[in-house]
This record gives C-alpha cells, sequence and structure tokens, in this order.
C-alpha cells in the first residue's frame, strides 16, 4: 500500500466512529436485557416489551435512514453527521439515566435514529473520498466499525456483570457510549476533509479542488488537476439531468436502485439482527451461567470484528464484491440448517456436548455474516449508484433493511421457526443475486456502468486529453 494513502485511511477510520456507535448501541443492547438487574430494575418486561427494545430501535434507524435520504444532499455529509452526533449524544444520555421502560425506549428511539442516519450516510462518505483501487478497503472501513462496536460493547457488558448487582452493572456499559458522539462531532468540525463530489453540486469550485487535492496524494500534481477537471465535468453534466423525486429514480434508475435496495433488504432476511440480539437468551435456554453467557457473546463480538477486517484487507478488492456476496448467501444458508437443527435436539437437554456444537452454529454464522456481507453490501449498494443518486436511495436501501428487521427482531424472543424461515428467505435472495447482481470493476466512481448505461465523451481543455467516462442514460 503506498504512503500516500494512509491519511485517506485514518480519515476513514476516524468517520467510522458513526457506524461504530451503531455497532455498539445495537450491540450493547444484548448484554443490557442479559442482566437480571436490568430486568430487576425495569419490573421484569414481557416478552413483548423485550422485542420492543429491539424493534423501537430499529424504528429509529428507520426514520433516521429516511431523513438521509430527504436532507442528506441539502446539509452534505458533514454537517448531516454532524446533526446525527447531536441526536446520538442525547439518546445515549436518555439510555444512560433512565428511570423507567418508556424513558428507556424513547433513548433507544432517539439513538436508533442518528445511528441510522450515520450508517446510511458514512459508506456514500468513504466511497467518495477513496481512490478507486482502494475503494474496497476504505469503504469497508464503515463495516469494520460497526463489528468493532459490537466486539466493544459485548466485552465492556460481560467485564461489568463483576460489578455489584444493580443498575451499575447496565448503566455504565450504555454511557461508555456518550463521548464518541461528541469526538465526532469536534473532528466532523475541524479536521475530517468534505467530500470534494458534493463540494461540487454545490458550487464550491475552490474548496472542492482544495479537498480533492488532500484527498488524493497518490496522484502526481498533474494528474490531479486532470481527475479533479474529469470529475467536475461529470457532475455538472449529472446536474443538467437531476432528478427532483423518487419516481423519477425508479422511473430511469429501477434496476440500480432495486439492487441497492435488495442487498440491505437481504441482510434483514438473514435473521441476524435476532441471532446477535437474542443469543444470551439462547445461551440461557441451553443452560449456561450468566457469566458465561456473556463471556460467550463477547466472543461472537470478537469473531465479527476479526472476520470483518481479514476479509475486508484480503478479499473484497481482490476477490470481488459479487462473489463474496453470493458465498456469504451460500454459507448462511447451510449454516442456518445447522444451527437449527443443533438448537431443536439440544437445547432442552443435557447433553454438554450437543449445547457446545448449538453454540458453534452461532459463531459460524457470525464468522460468514461478518466476513462475506457486513461490509460487502453496504459498499456495494453505494457504488452500484450514480452520485446524484446516493443520498436518496442509499436512504432508501438503509431503511428498508431496518423496516425488514422491526418485524423479524420484534418476533424474536417468541419465534419458534425462525431459523427455518429465514433460511428460505436468503434462498430466494440468493437466487435474486445471482441473476441480477452486477460485476463492479475498480474504476472511478463517475465510470461505474452497470445495466442500460451509454458512453458520454467530453473534450477537456486545459492539456487535458479527450477521455471516456461512463454516464447513466
Amino acid at each position: 500500500m503506498a504512503g500516500s494513502i494512509w491519511y485517506t485511511l485514518g480519515v476513514s477510520c476516524f468517520a467510522a466512529v458513526g457506524t461504530f456507535l451503531f455497532g455498539f448501541d445495537t450491540g450493547i443492547a444484548t448484554t443490557t436485557i442479559a442482566h437480571e438487574s436490568w430486568v430487576d430494575y425495569m419490573n421484569h418486561p414481557s416478552k413483548g416489551l423485550t422485542g420492543a427494545v429491539v424493534s423501537v430501535y430499529i424504528a429509529g434507524e428507520a426514520i433516521g435512514a429516511l431523513t438521509q435520504t430527504f436532507i442528506g444532499d441539502f446539509l452534505g455529509r458533514i454537517r448531516f453527521m454532524q446533526l446525527m452526533c447531536v441526536i446520538v449524544t442525547v439518546g445515549t444520555v436518555i439510555q444512560t439515566a433512565a428511570q423507567n421502560m418508556g424513558m428507556f425506549l424513547a433513548g433507544r428511539a432517539l439513538a436508533g435514529l442518528a445511528v441510522g442516519g450515520m450508517v446510511a450516510t458514512v459508506p456514500i462518505y468513504l466511497s467518495e473520498i477513496s481512490a478507486p483501487k482502494h475503494r474496497g478497503l476504505i469503504g469497508g472501513i464503515s463495516g469494520c466499525g460497526i463489528s468493532l462496536g459490537t466486539m466493544m460493547s459485548n466485552w465492556v457488558g460481560f467485564a461489568c456483570s463483576y460489578a455489584s448487582y444493580g443498575p451499575t452493572q447496565w448503566r455504565l456499559p450504555l454511557g461508555v457510549q456518550v463521548p464518541w458522539g461528541i469526538i465526532l462531532f469536534i473532528g466532523l468540525a475541524t479536521f475530517m476533509p468534505n467530500s470534494p463530489r458534493q463540494l461540487i453540486r454545490n458550487g464550491k469550485i475552490e474548496e472542492a479542488r482544495r479537498q480533492f487535492m488532500r484527498i488524493r496524494r497518490d496522484l502526481a500534481s498533474h494528474e490531479v488537476h486532470e481527475e479533479f477537471a474529469l470529475m467536475r465535468a461529470q457532475i455538472e453534466f449529472e446536474q443538467h439531468r437531476e432528478i427532483k423525486s423518487l419516481s423519477e429514480v425508479f422511473k430511469l434508475f429501477r434496476h440500480r436502485a432495486l439492487v441497492s435496495i435488495a442487498v440491505q433488504t437481504m441482510t434483514s432476511l438473514t435473521g441476524v439482527n435476532v441471532i446477535q440480539y437474542y443469543q444470551t437468551i439462547l445461551f440461557k435456554s441451553l443452560g449456561i451461567n450468566s457469566h458465561m453467557i456473556l463471556a460467550l457473546a463477547a466472543i461472537y463480538g470478537t469473531l465479527a470484528f476479526t472476520s470483518n477486517v481479514l476479509t475486508t484487507k484480503f478479499l473484497t478488492d481482490q476477490w470481488g464484491r459479487r462473489k463474496m456476496i453470493l458465498a456469504g448467501l451460500s454459507g448462511v444458508i447451510i449454516i442456518e440448517i445447522y444451527a437449527a437443527v443443533m438448537q431443536r435436539e439440544f437445547q432442552n437437554t443435557d447433553n454438554k456436548v450437543g449445547k457446545g456444537f448449538a453454540v458453534l452454529g452461532i459463531y459460524l454464522f457470525v464468522v460468514t455474516y461478518y466476513g462475506m456481507l457486513n461490509s460487502t453490501t453496504w459498499l456495494y449498494g453505494a457504488e452500484v449508484l450514480p452520485i446524484a443518486l446516493r443520498s436518496k436511495v442509499m436512504g432508501l436501501a438503509a431503511a428498508s433493511h431496518f423496516i425488514v428487521n422491526v418485524g423479524i427482531t420484534e418476533a424474536g424472543p417468541s419465534g419458534k421457526s425462525l431459523a427455518v424461515t429465514d433460511v428460505g428467505l436468503v434462498d430466494v435472495c440468493e437466487q435474486y443475486d445471482f441473476d441480477w447482481l452486477p460485476y463492479l470493476r475498480p474504476i472511478p466512481l463517475r465510470s461505474s456502468a452497470v445495466h442500460a448505461d451509454t458512453s458520454l465523451e467530453i473534450l477537456q481543455h486545459s492539456q487535458i486529453s479527450t477521455r471516456t467516462i461512463i454516464t447513466s442514460s
């Protein structure tokens, strides 16, 4: 990796604090609802109310993603993420200070709104500041932020289980989230570069040029000038064909929009949220003690992060997004069948070896999902879209992901055959993906071409040669 990529890599890792918050606040619910002290404090909530801890949060995520659709372009990437930082800080403070279930759910909803907006924006931002040959690595960092947050939340929850019995066991892990929104806000306000593409769209050409030169330190001076001129020409061309409404999006770019939405919806249908949120309930049903339950959840998070980082570094750019998605779905189908059988056979028995195989099914799932799908689907969903459509369609795609999750996770605590249902749904998704998902090559975002695309030849002046760039019909 060239030394010049380290600046972009550092910026990307800091931006991924936004998705880290998503992973941490999502994962912390796993250990929170497992603490008997939380159950006692909240007056032993019913299964439906326990499910609401998750579903209200995911409903907030859906609203946050839709908010990004409607105001993301207006505010710009940096300003929008700053707004989400303020909201997530308020939400995490309310959760930490909750005096009853209603207050706790309100905090979950606010935090969900903020991280839903974040997780729909960070992949777009990273794809827009990365060089083509490193886009898989840089873009995949957003997914690594999610898995890092999941891992950290599980280990913090495990450590706090050794605190004295009482609210500290679950308030302290919730409070750990509070500073991160403030830290990200400060970074966004000081040193984080804005997206040059977004600045060009807003008519701030010279500022966009300066930001592009900061980001693309891998290019020689004449290459920077040429690349920037081509990017500007492409964006200005797209602005002359500005799409104002979602109906126009689906009329002119139906295939691209549906592909982006589909890859997000299918990740919900794998049942990943049910497994992640309610794994502690499953472990408890296997007769495992409370400390060991939280340790197993922490191992789950560690496997998620490790597999995510390794595949982002060694597979995403080298093997390709489409192959990873198809391989991941195939693996999920096989593993969920195995996990369903193991849980059915050994859940209410004294067979320790059998229970070990049931736990193994959960771990095989997390390695496959986070290794092959977690980062890949968010990155792929942004890459297949023209620049002008990213905020609109990625917001819809993220919202579809969260809306499907609401129903699945609400049913989770009482679901009897959810894993089998997920297998059938994932199989349908894989058939769709095999037929519909286009291949993507490591070329500049302005040149991404899928399906009914045409070529536009733009004559550049100022000693820039004529080159062909691909744009959408």
